[in-house]
């Protein structure tokens, strides 16, 4: 099967400043001391200040910065845009730099992972600066105890916003593009805290439930993922404009509702990403991509190929296939060959 590395790319992850960062640091080996924030590449000085004062908590960002590819490549990698990355052509693709929707997710995204992978740490015991949530403790009112680790939501989301949105925040404020950028960073941080949930522990005779202790929990990334791909999806087109004495983004068409916390918001309409513009580095259009034949969605061959057709091919696949469970414990596979057809796009 056509691995992710083989996945032509419409625009890399690493268009913008932060996010081209965060696509460096993911590669990057562990960060321990201060001359390491020296070398980090793509940061502002603010955030190598941040990055010495927080040396511990450097590699959680690393890991979060993988987190936030994997997953922008997982959610799109069906459409036409498929977010994936090349690491030797660092380009400031015009659908992160113009404010599309696009954008709104990947900054979205990467602010969440930040969040996200330092809460993570915080739970697990790595940092000195913070562990479990202290602040949840006693008898709910639904009569169990809080016990266990509550994840330290609180200090991954505040490391996230001092972290990731001082960049905008240095430019001022102003601007459409700074608002938009600080805006769906929120909206980020915001697909997990509004999806907290709690996690519980029976303790009794043979499990009797007698007593039952809880705590706060985050979702799973996935689940984070899905809900940041279903903001995209409704995300609103706004523009800049003078409500009283600041400026605020609003809808665009003023017959829309006015946009959430939660909501994704963008500036301008996306390209429909279908062929190669030489003039745009990182436009390669979708010749090249896989698609499926029987699918009416934007993963069909109609839609993907934009109409320009498809080829099809005879591919050898080699799957698990007969497998059995021994005693004990583990479970032993054949593997099995078998031909099927590939399409993909003129």
């Amino acid at each position: 099967m056509m691995g992710k590395e083989m996945l032509p790319c419409v625009y890399t992850l690493s268009c913008c400043h932060f996010v081209r960062y965060l696509a460096k640091l993911s590669s990057v080996g562990s960060i321990r001391d201060e001359e390491t924030c020296e070398r980090l590449r793509g940061l502002i000085q603010r955030q190598v200040q941040i990055c010495k004062r927080s040396v511990e908590v450097m590699d959680a960002v690393r890991r979060g910065a993988q987190l936030a590819i994997d997953e922008c490549q997982f959610q799109f990698r069906n459409r036409r845009w498929n977010c994936s990355t090349l690491e030797t052509m660092p380009v400031f693709g015009k659908v992160v730099t113009q404010g599309t929707r696009e954008a709104a997710f990947v900054y979205a995204i990467s602010a969440a992972s930040v969040a996200f992978a330092v809460t993570r740490a915080c739970s697990s015991g790595e940092l000195e600066k913070c562990g479990c949530d202290h602040n949840v403790h006693g008898v709910s009112p639904e009569g169990f105890q809080w016990s266990g680790c509550s994840d330290n939501i609180a200090y991954g989301v505040a490391f996230s916003q001092s972290f990731v949105d001082v960049r905008e925040r240095s430019k001022g404020q102003s601007s459409s593009r700074a608002l938009m950028n600080l805006h769906n960073n929120e909206a980020g941080r915001k697909a997990i805290l509004s999806h907290m949930r709690v996690e519980c522990k029976c303790h009794g005779v043979s499990g009797s439930c007698e007593v039952k202790t809880c705590w706060k929990a985050m979702p799973p990334f996935r689940k984070v993922g899905n809900v940041i791909k279903e903001k995209f999806d409704g995300a609103t087109e706004v523009e800049q404009r003078k409500v009283g004495t600041t400026k605020a983004l609003v809808p665009r068409n003023s017959q829309f509702k006015p946009h959430t916390d939660e909501d994704l918001v963008y500036l301008e309409p996306s390209p429909d990403f279908c062929d190669h513009d030489p003039r745009t580095p990182g436009m390669l259009g979708t010749m090249g991509r896989q698609c499926n034949r029987t699918s009416k969605a934007i993963d069909g061959c109609e839609l993907m190929c934009c109409g320009r057709g498809f080829q099809t091919q005879e591919v050898e696949v080699v799957d698990r296939c007969s497998c059995k469970f021994h005693w004990c414990c583990y479970v032993k596979c054949r593997q099995c060959r078998k031909m099927v057809e590939m399409h993909t796009c003129r």
